[in-house]
């Protein structure tokens, strides 16, 4: 009878509802060893029923990412202001918010650069979000900056040393970085801290704040949001969500 009771309290259902309240006070005791019982002798149904819970909650998250995703469209794939690298006409979108001091922007960098270069249908969009610091913040609107004076040539290059920059993102660091990539560093400079530049910080991280990003990287890839690194690695989902019909934005 014991065994019955628990059984039926975890088993319960919205149509075949268990109501404790109905029971009297020596019924509730008996119930109640009747559970710990249950489960001291039985404890693989607890991490069963831990394991379902956690299944469903990485579920509702995932289907609650994809709603983000469908209602920031615009903002993410076509803002007018991020930089677009890879196959412009590509079947599959990548957008990637990164952080210039990440330590994992960094480490997959070449990585997102080799996916791009090898697929060939892939399209990237790069969001400038730093929130890292002051050296973030600075390196950010300086690549904002390249890319409103310069073009985007300009700013891949830029992107990439300042990628690799190890050094504090000082004004003298910003300048040598300038040089090496052929724009003057002067107008650079002067331009980093201006309303455009701050324009674009600005709806980069009112983007991430109403879709709950707090880190870097952080993907959105098709119609799905990852955050942080994909755990099968980037080739794989990209294969993963082709293949499950989640490569369209529209």
């Amino acid at each position: 009878m014991k065994r019955l009771i628990a059984a039926l309290l975890l088993t319960a259902t919205p149509t075949f509802a268990f109501d404790i309240s109905a029971m009297s006070d020596q019924e509730k005791s008996a119930f109640g060893d009747a559970v710990r019982e249950y489960l001291m002798a039985n404890p693989e149904v607890l991490i069963e029923s831990i394991n379902e819970l956690e299944t469903r909650r990485a579920a509702d998250a995932a289907e609650n990412d994809k709603e983000l995703v469908a209602a920031n469209q615009q903002d993410l794939f076509e803002d007018g202001h991020s930089w677009i690298g890879g196959n412009p006409d590509g079947d599959l979108t990548i957008v990637e918010f990164i952080d210039y001091r990440c330590g994992v922007c960094r480490r997959f960098n070449q990585e997102v650069h080799d996916i791009v270069e090898d697929d060939g249908n892939i399209r990237l969009v790069l969001k400038e979000f730093p929130i890292l610091g002051q050296d973030s913040e600075a390196s950010s609107r300086f690549a904002v900056a390249v890319k409103q004076i310069a073009g985007d040539e300009a700013y891949r290059k830029a992107h990439d040393a300042l990628i690799e920059l190890r050094s504090p993102a000082t004004i003298e660091a910003l300048k040598k970085v300038a040089e090496d990539i052929g724009v003057d560093p002067d107008e650079i400079v002067n331009t980093m801290n201006t309303e455009p530049v701050t324009a674009v910080l600005r709806e980069n991280h009112q983007l991430a704040e109403r879709m709950a990003i707090q880190g870097t990287p952080t993907f959105v890839i098709g119609s799905e949001l990852l955050r942080g690194v994909p755990a099968a690695g980037l080739t794989e989902t990209v294969s993963q969500i082709r293949n499950a019909g989640g490569s369209s934005e529209g």
